[in-house]
């Protein structure tokens, strides 16, 4: 699955439209809930490897050749 920015954005203001109803300081929940968006939206990340390692016996080595969606 590539990376959903426009889902992020909404997961985003749905967040802070709840924040904002709070009475009380809530800085707790929001670095709690902001962290775990966060973290969802960076593991749908997909690597595309093209080329470009080798491993001739033993260590990889070269330029990996690919990118991230």
């Amino acid at each position: 699955m590539a990376l959903d920015k426009v889902q992020l954005k909404e997961d985003f203001k749905a967040l802070f439209t709840d924040m904002r109803t709070r009475e009380e300081n809530a800085d707790d929940e929001f670095a709690e809930r902001f962290a775990s968006l966060m973290d969802a939206y960076i593991k749908t990340a997909k690597i595309n490897y093209t080329s470009g390692l080798v491993t001739p016996q033993g260590t990889v080595t070269g330029t990996f050749v690919g990118n991230l969606s």
